[in-house]
């Protein structure tokens, strides 16, 4: 059967892959632990779910206006000037069926054919292949955990071309958990004042799951706002990664541009999740950060049981909720006819002799280093890192 090229432009992402080779294993009948799906652990609070009860009841069940509900809308305005001191208007705000949709959406409304888009490294799996989509040109820069996996003005400053276009990052980032500064940030900012036709996309999915203080958003800097594009949802902060609920705050320009485009893709996401959302964005945020204390019980014991592990090289995460380690000094080894090469390998090797799972870093631009979330019971985790722990002892 011949299929669409646009299928031989991009990869599936290993996050989904690995997630379902776990679930294989599981069905039959192998006691899997998942440390691989980005995905909190925990419920959506009850006050959201009455919302969305309530909605139901009310007869909010039919279609909405594609950039989302007015009252949606004038909540997230609501938030972002609670939380991040940005004003923005409800024309500036576009929800979607997920953040990845959003991300999808900026990309494809914003680069053309042979524009560049400057993508530091570890990033999340999707970037690079929505740029693909978009054939747009993916330009990496490598940061390294010694950097802890954050860029410098100078590296930002020597990757722009005339056909830069788009900067895309995340902070807290995924996969890395490093969470960029107001200093930083304003270091970056510099940078961008040289170059006004690049635009810069900021993931800030994980903004509530921060370890080092208060999140900053590169959206403060009043002469770059117009420029930059936030990326945010529901699916992190509140648990409600099932709800499907994303949303952008952009230049109205930008902002139409992205209705237009979900306009003939999905239209507006679903009416229930809508009207849960403006309670979870208005109202207590103490479940969310009850999620982000026990968060950080978890990367603690992470980063203590890690410590056992002879050759992994680990940056504590400071925001999100990931470990990124460098497990390079694995490769070469190997176990019988298990060869370790390369991450990939480390985490095959992982999940079918520790029955573990895990996401290879080459999937994340970083071929040195493995992804392990913490979302998990603290008792999956330390019975996970039990298992890895003896796993890599085998390796010679």
């Amino acid at each position: 059967m011949q299929l669409s090229s646009l299928l031989d432009r991009f990869a599936e992402p290993e996050t989904l892959k690995m997630a379902k080779l776990g679930r294989e294993l599981r069905a039959k009948g192998v006691d899997v632990i998942d440390l691989s799906l980005g995905e909190p652990d925990f419920d959506t609070p009850q006050h959201i779910k009455d919302a969305a009860i309530k909605a139901i009841n009310d007869n909010w069940s039919h279609y909405t206006p594609v950039p989302g509900f007015l009252d949606l809308r004038e909540a997230v305005c609501t938030k972002l000037k609670r939380d991040n001191n940005l004003d923005y208007k409800p024309e500036n705000i576009v929800t979607s069926t997920g953040a990845k949709q959003s991300l999808a959406n900026v990309i494809l409304a914003l680069a053309d054919e042979g524009d560049e888009v400057i993508i530091p490294t570890p990033y999340w799996v999707t970037y690079s292949e929505l740029v693909k989509i978009a054939r747009g040109k993916v330009v990496e820069i490598r940061s390294t955990l010694e950097s802890g996996f954050k860029i410098t003005p100078a590296e930002l400053e020597a990757a722009i071309t005339p056909k830069t276009r788009v900067f895309l990052f995340s902070s807290p980032c995924n996969p890395s958990g490093a969470v960029y500064s107001k200093k930083e940030l304003e270091g970056l900012a510099e940078v961008f004042r040289k170059y006004p036709n690049v635009y810069i996309i900021a993931d800030e999915i994980y903004e509530y799951i921060n370890f080092v203080g208060k999140h900053e958003s590169i959206a403060q800097f009043e002469d770059l706002k117009d420029r930059v594009i936030i990326v945010n949802g529901l699916s992190k902060g509140f648990a409600m990664t099932g709800w499907r609920l994303g949303y952008i705050a952009a230049n109205v320009d930008i902002a139409k541009a992205c209705e237009k485009l979900q306009g003939q893709f999905t239209s507006a996401t679903c009416s229930i999740a809508q009207k849960a959302g403006v309670v979870a964005l208005t109202t207590d945020l103490k479940p969310s950060f009850e999620m982000t204390e026990e968060f950080t019980r978890r990367r603690a014991r992470v980063l203590e049981l890690i410590k056992d592990i002879p050759g992994i090289k680990c940056f504590a995460p400071e925001g999100a909720f990931y470990i990124f380690p460098d497990v390079s000094y694995y490769y070469g080894k190997r176990d019988g006819d298990n060869v370790i090469t390369n991450s990939a390998d480390f985490s095959m090797y992982l999940l079918n002799t520790a029955h573990v799972s895990s996401v290879m870093g080459e999937a994340f631009g970083e071929p040195n280093c493995v992804r392990f979330s913490f979302a998990n019971s603290m008792t999956n985790i330390e019975r996970a890192w039990e298992r890895i722990k003896a796993a890599l002892a085998k390796l010679k």
